[in-house]
């Protein structure tokens, strides 16, 4: 079995039924009959989104337990988890409606032959493996991509927030999804790999890690299945000389705190001219100090615990780092009065060097890096010079420069003023960030195998 512990009170709140590589095996043995042999297959994409639109209406239904969820297993905000959970829903329901939108057979000119047509097939039996700061989001997204495609799905979510793909997988069969169309395994590390290996996977569908992201495209190109990996982020935010720097502040300073910082496309590096430096890290503290940290069911917390011990284990670690080679200005430290649980003060670090540890690799908890530049070019260049490129922002009231920095960054998705997502739109990285998108329309080509017939 799999303990399930609060990170606010430390304590186990629940156990499932850890998956073996048995367990794997004969989840992708289901969907495969379920793919090759059911009526899933041969359904119309329009007849498939009957079923999704009908999975959306019973998870909308399931939305408290799904909120309730979240918190209790990571910590996360009870007074955002309605918003966080809702959104979730209505994305859901965006992506069952491409079934009826979506152009999956397409007449094209020919000079070969009278009738050309492009179509679009289901990949096959897709593995969708989602993390655990985000999983109903995450998840949720992946399979309903995957089934309006026409793929039959395993759902692998994170051993440790595993109860939203519980709900999942009753919304599916309440909906009356035929056998073995959306299977769900919890399992550890070996057991996912074992999954990925399986030959009977057509298609690896990633989000987490970039270190588990290369294990996964590595295992998948040596078969050569199909894969998408959305992957870690060191967000850059060029703070501009137009930017007031109370409003800079209040930006930086409370958005690192959102889901405890653990977000992958947080804005997790600000870089800002040497001249405004000092009082920016000033304005920033400022910030920090008055947020208040306590538990996630209380309403007015604005900072909770983040996710497990082992995280928290890897801020210290990263804050360690961070005292050695840059000026800790606030916050590295356990907040008082609250010795259990996982909890650590919001972090700010000024006068970071770009090549250090702690601006470099992902932290992925609330720490800032603060970053001086000699102008803009150079507050550019800093924000390339990265192994990442999820996400990005500039704080500027002139839109014409927003939207000039915008297309200099190397990133896949670029903010005025904020971390600004849309999941309504593409969503992934550059480089080391990961390997195709999510999200919009573009979300579901990646369950889609295109095929040209030539009548």
């Amino acid at each position: 079995m799999i303990e399930l512990v609060s990170p606010n009170s430390e304590e186990v709140i629940g156990h499932v039924a850890e998956a073996d590589e048995q367990d794997m095996d004969r989840a992708v043995a289901a969907a495969r009959v379920a793919l090759d042999e059911g009526p899933w297959g041969r359904m119309s994409p329009a007849e498939r989104g009957v079923y999704v639109r009908r999975m959306a209406e019973e998870l909308k239904k399931r939305e408290p337990e799904l909120a309730r969820a979240w918190t209790a297993q990571v910590g996360g905000l009870a007074s955002f988890a309605p918003i966080m959970t809702g959104g979730a829903t209505a994305t859901f329901g965006f992506i069952a409606s491409l079934a009826d939108s979506y152009a999956f057979v397409e007449r094209r000119p020919s000079t070969q032959v009278d009738t050309a047509l492009v179509v679009q097939e289901p990949v096959g039996v897709a593995a969708c493996i989602a993390p655990w700061n985000a999983p109903y989001g995450i998840l949720s997204s992946k399979v309903a991509y995957a089934l309006v495609a026409g793929c039959t799905v395993i759902m692998k979510p994170s051993p440790e927030t595993p109860l939203e793909a519980y709900i999942m997988a009753e919304a599916a069969e309440a909906a009356g999804i035929p056998a073995g169309v959306v299977n769900l395994v919890c399992g550890g590390r070996d057991a996912s790999d074992h999954l990925v290996r399986n030959p009977g996977v057509d298609k690896v569908s990633f989000t987490g890690s970039t270190g588990a992201g290369k294990r996964i495209g590595e295992v998948c190109a040596g078969r050569v299945a199909r894969c998408t990996l959305e992957l870690g982020g060191k967000s850059a935010a060029i703070v501009r000389d137009d930017f007031p720097i109370e409003a800079a502040a209040a930006i930086l300073g409370n958005t690192i705190t959102i889901m405890s910082g653990q977000v992958c496309a947080m804005l997790s590096r600000a870089i800002v001219p040497k001249h405004r430096h000092d009082e920016l890290a000033d304005a920033i503290a400022r910030v920090m100090q008055g947020i208040r940290i306590g538990h996630s069911e209380d309403m007015t917390t604005q900072l909770g615990p983040v996710a497990m011990k082992r995280q928290l284990e890897r801020v210290e670690e990263y804050v360690e780092l961070g005292r050695r080679s840059a000026d800790l200005v606030t916050g590295g430290n356990r907040p008082a009065g609250l010795d259990k649980g996982y909890f650590i003060e919001p972090t700010l670090f000024a006068n970071v060097d770009n090549r250090s540890r702690i601006a470099q690799e992902e932290i992925f908890g609330p720490v800032l890096c603060l970053i001086p530049a000699e102008d803009e070019e150079d507050a550019l260049r800093i924000a390339n010079d990265s192994n990442y490129g999820l996400n990005g922002s500039v704080l500027t009231h002139d839109v014409d420069a927003a939207y000039r920095l915008a297309r200099r960054m190397k990133s896949g998705g670029f903010g005025q003023n904020g971390m600004k997502l849309e999941f309504g739109l593409p969503f992934g990285g550059f480089k080391q960030s990961g390997i195709g998108r999510e999200g919009g329309v573009e979300g579901l080509a990646p369950f889609l195998e295109t095929k040209t017939i030539l009548l």
